[in-house]
């Protein structure tokens, strides 16, 4: 199997290597295929995969239909950082006094080179060493000095070169090129015409700047940008920041404003105030980084906080003012518990920045600092329990009904119970009749349910006078007495102690905690020496157990086949994630072939997984690629079959 797995990773390597070239081509010869966060996926996929790869040290190459020219400066790659803990990662290498940033312009590179202070070329980024001549289409574009004059009309004897963006406004391409995919497009292709039409909407923004003869007009890079404003070219704006966390806050900030810029921008860059000649002649310079902004992330204003039931628990989500997150629009956040809010500083009113990297459910990442005039208020807590009016209990890490006969409480417990032991038969609607009817009130009460019990949810009065069966009684009846044997795991996990899945108390059976005399027996401190345990869970599962403790030895010594003992079977010791369509089967069934067989499900990847399991183990969907990251497996379903035989 190990092997099998190593044909995977090498093929879908070579897939990689293969779509980025393709990708990387289309780009620079004007005919982009999928948008730059897209790219950036596979990108960071071989790189995690492949860190090696030549196709991570290769630059796109220009069509043949222009003469080729070689750079003055070589115009490589940069660094990326996807989010805030990708960049503070960079700067634990990269600690500068301060750090220069300017906007990541969102068009196609081009470098002008001068001679004598006249323009004699304009080249594009071609392999990164050589590109296309395309001065004729250049001479148009808005932002070209065709010479270079100072602000008093001298003219300027610079020998060089000097770097820049094209770009296509947003009014231009609403009001000429609205057929083009996107501005970048639309710039890529109209400054490659052979006509040259249509370069004239075309804008040159500048950033960089090279003197080859005679002393630099410039000493470091805010000089540089000022020098290139001197000379009548367009910049994005700079800003000059003390610290890593004042980028992080920068970049907050213009997330929230690009949406007004008139052009598209799609990160930062970020470099120290010293110029390295050395370092930016690398293919891929390393000190500087470009800090992209993400599909995964956006600022929005926080409007609402609703409270979610759920059991004992008020799970506080924050309605927002609607975002795009990874092609979604998205309202709706975890706040998680009350400490998470408090820590996060968050009041109605606040801006936000709300994230989705890979998760089911967004939530909210960080609080921007209150603007002036910015109007903001207190989020209210629910102070008590709404069904059975019980005062609620604030601990910080939870808020909730402390009340263990609370109906809604009681009837949560009983649906955690029939989804966990799997009683497919004893579904939602009717548990929750039964329930209602006072029929059932305890877990013990559904293993106490005759099959005459069950009847009238079957048959009405009429069926009933008449004596007929009912095959929907025995149905269920049935299904209760098949599902008496279970688990230990399956056994504890059904009495819904908050957070406490089958994974989690899997953990403490492995740690030798492995009959259900010595976890009643256990203290909170044997709980929290567990892996992945600490103070806080390892107080709730003891909290829990108390609770429940009187039933849990009721049914334990009375009712049910509680398998005890470590995990046994093929799969024992081993977790797994099902993602996408299976095709023999439902995933709930799969799931239950992996608890049989002594394993254990989880429902997102996380680092301790053992095997993702789907049938397109190539997709680029969140799960795969954090597979890709953490250097878990991703097996497809034959291959999971072959396992449990």
């Amino acid at each position: 199997m190990p092997d099998l797995f190593d044909i995977d990773e090498t093929a879908r390597i070579s897939e990689l290597a293969t779509l980025i070239k393709k990708y990387q081509d289309s780009y620079y010869n004007g005919e982009g295929e999928i948008s730059d966060a897209e790219f950036d996926k596979l990108w960071d996929q071989l790189k995690s995969l492949d860190p090696l790869n030549p196709v991570l040290q290769r630059v796109g190459a220009d069509s043949g239909n222009f003469a080729k020219i070689r750079h003055i400066m070589p115009m490589g790659s940069q660094e990326k950082a996807a989010n805030p803990e990708q960049f503070l990662a960079w700067t634990k290498n990269h600690a500068y006094d301060e750090y220069l940033v300017e906007y990541k312009l969102d068009g196609a590179s081009l470098e002008l080179q001068y001679t004598n202070g006249e323009l004699v070329r304009a080249v594009t980024r071609g392999d990164g060493t050589i590109g296309d001549d395309i001065t004729a289409n250049a001479r148009k574009m808005q932002g070209v000095q065709a010479a270079l004059f100072d602000r008093e009309g001298k003219k300027i004897n610079f020998t060089g070169a000097v770097r820049g963006e094209v770009i296509m406004t947003h009014t231009v391409h609403e009001s000429l090129y609205k057929d083009k995919a996107n501005c970048r497009n639309a710039a890529n292709g109209l400054m490659k015409r052979k006509d040259g039409e249509g370069s004239e909407n075309l804008c040159l923004m500048t950033y960089d700047a090279l003197a080859l003869e005679g002393e630099s007009p410039f000493k470091d890079e805010e000089g540089k940008i000022n020098w290139l404003k001197s000379c009548g070219f367009k910049t994005s704006p700079l800003k000059i920041c003390k610290s890593p966390d004042e980028v992080i806050e920068y970049r907050d900030e213009v997330m929230e404003i690009r949406k007004s810029l008139d052009y598209d921008i799609d990160g930062l860059v970020i470099k120290e105030r010293r110029i390295d000649l050395e370092d930016a002649s690398r293919a891929r310079p390393d000190r500087q980084i470009a800090f992209k902004f993400s599909l995964e992330e956006a600022v929005s204003v926080l409007r609402e906080v609703e409270w979610s039931e759920s059991g004992a628990t008020y799970t506080p989500v924050a309605i927002f003012d609607e975002v795009q997150l990874n092609g979604t629009t998205v309202q709706r956040a975890s706040l998680a518990n009350p400490d998470t809010m408090r820590t996060l500083g968050v009041k109605i009113g606040s801006r936000v920045v709300v994230v989705k990297r890979g998760e089911i459910i967004p939530k909210i990442e960080r609080v921007l600092a209150e603007e002036e005039g910015q109007k903001t208020s207190e989020v209210i807590f629910p102070h008590t329990c709404s069904t059975c009016g019980s005062e609620l209990i604030d601990e910080g890490s939870r808020l909730y009904c402390p009340n263990k006969n609370c109906s809604k409480r009681v009837l949560h417990q009983l649906l955690k119970w029939i989804k966990v032991i799997d009683i497919r038969d004893l579904g939602e609607t009717l548990i929750t009749s039964l329930f209602k009817d006072g029929r059932v009130k305890s877990i013990s009460d559904i293993y106490a349910l005759s099959e005459e019990a069950l009847v009238p949810y079957f048959l009405n009065e009429e069926s009933r006078q008449k004596e007929k069966q009912s095959l929907g009684a025995k149905k269920v009846f049935d299904s209760i007495q098949v599902h008496k044997k279970m688990s230990l795991a399956s056994f504890l996990a059904g009495f819904d102690i908050e957070d406490m899945g089958e994974t989690q108390i899997q953990k403490i059976i492995d740690a030798g905690f492995n009959t259900v005399e010595k976890i009643l027996a256990a203290s909170r401190e044997h709980f929290e020496n567990v892996y992945g345990f600490a103070e806080i869970s390892a107080r709730a599962f003891c909290d829990g157990l108390e609770e429940n403790k009187e039933e849990i030895l009721y049914l334990y010594k009375n009712v049910l086949e509680v398998e005890e003992g470590n995990a046994v079977g093929v799969l024992a010791g081993k977790s797994f994630c099902f993602t996408g369509e299976l095709h023999t089967m439902k995933r709930a069934d799969a799931e239950n072939l992996v608890k049989k067989a002594g394993g254990s499900c989880k429902s997102s990847v996380t680092k301790d997984l053992s095997y993702l399991v789907t049938n397109d183990v190539s997709s680029g969907s969140s799960k795969n690629l954090k597979a890709a990251k953490l250097g878990i497996p991703v097996i497809n379903e034959e291959q999971f079959l072959e396992m449990l035989a």
